[in-house]
């Protein structure tokens, strides 16, 4: 057995059974994953995969137990090269980072730039997605850590960590007759089309379940994935937009006015993830920490060492919760 061979088992089922895509994430041919894959289940005495002539349908009951095997071997030779790495190269390698494009635009660059000035030689990835590609990203262990409001806890593999409450603006145009308003209501923004995020992104249903539980309609007009799409159509006339208030930067956006709407949506939580039994590295805690002070290295330790007790993991979630600043 070779852990080539377990990489390539473990590839094919996360590139839904395609070989040809496994071959290509691993810059390998098809024919030589198939043939390696096929040693391995003669070696074994083990049929892997149920197929259909070449073309793979899925895992064999005895193939699901063993993928599952394999893929916690390569976690664990990982983890050993990680701890290696820690002693004999501290202050260089690779940080992969999950995120929405909220994230990467309004929040991380202070962080980045002041994790670049500690560590010069750490090479970092962002990667940017949905709440559900990023939680996939860092459940896989392409990305070391995920950063996102939403989606995170639907896999059991991640222990999820908070970082920040924050909550929406209304982003309109200089001289929009809302801004005359003495209190924004939901009533009087429900007069308006409004522009806002897509459902899956920035907690989209906050703003639903708001209109709902006034007996308000929500007259969305146009929706996107990101603040800046969301900013263009507002100053092309198509609507108010609602999104996170701090996609909203007063020197850029000099032509629109953002209007404090904290009173009228429930506040987020956003969270970062890593992947369980992971072992992190010295310069990934203090990543943490830059972008969540309260996270210092013990409290992610804590929450690390309690993986596999769901009870605890919740309510140190919730402690986290309280000491998780405003943004």
């Amino acid at each position: 057995m070779k852990l080539r061979q377990f990489q390539y088992v473990v590839e094919v089922v996360k590139n839904g059974m395609n070989v040809t895509a496994a071959a290509d994430k691993l810059f390998t041919s098809q024919p030589g994953v198939s043939s390696q894959i096929k040693r391995l289940e003669e070696e074994l005495g083990v049929i892997i995969f149920e197929r259909s002539g070449k073309h793979i349908n899925g895992l064999t009951p005895e193939g699901k137990k063993l993928a599952e095997r394999f893929e916690s071997v390569l976690d664990e030779v990982n983890n050993i090269k990680r701890i290696a790495d820690d002693f004999s190269h501290p202050d260089s390698g690779v940080l992969s980072i999950a995120t929405t494009h909220t994230q990467a635009r309004y929040v991380l660059p202070p962080v980045v730039t002041a994790f670049r000035q500690k560590y010069p030689d750490v090479h970092l990835q962002i990667h940017q997605g949905t709440p559900e590609q990023i939680a996939s990203l860092t459940d896989s262990g392409e990305a070391d850590i995920g950063v996102a409001t939403e989606a995170l806890e639907l896999f059991d593999n991640l222990i999820l960590l908070p970082c920040y409450r924050w909550n929406r603006c209304l982003i309109v145009p200089q001289g929009h007759p809302l801004i005359k308003e003495p209190e924004l209501t939901l009533e009087a923004i429900s007069a308006h089309p409004i522009i806002t995020y897509v459902f899956g992104v920035a907690d989209r249903s906050v703003i639903n379940r708001a209109f709902s539980d006034h007996e308000l309609d929500l007259n969305v007009v146009l929706t996107a994935a990101d603040a800046e799409v969301i900013k263009t159509y507002v100053r092309n006339g198509l609507g108010i937009g609602v999104c996170a208030r701090m996609a909203y930067d007063k020197r850029q956006d000099s032509d629109l006015v953002a209007l404090d709407a904290g009173n009228l949506f429930d506040s987020s939580v956003t969270s970062l993830a890593i992947r369980k039994n992971a072992v992190i590295r010295k310069y990934v805690y203090d990543f943490i920490q830059l972008f969540a002070g309260h996270l210092s290295r013990d409290v992610v330790d804590k929450a690390m060492s309690a993986h596999n007790d769901t009870s605890l993991q919740e309510q140190l979630y919730k402690d986290y919760v309280r000491e998780a600043e405003t943004r």
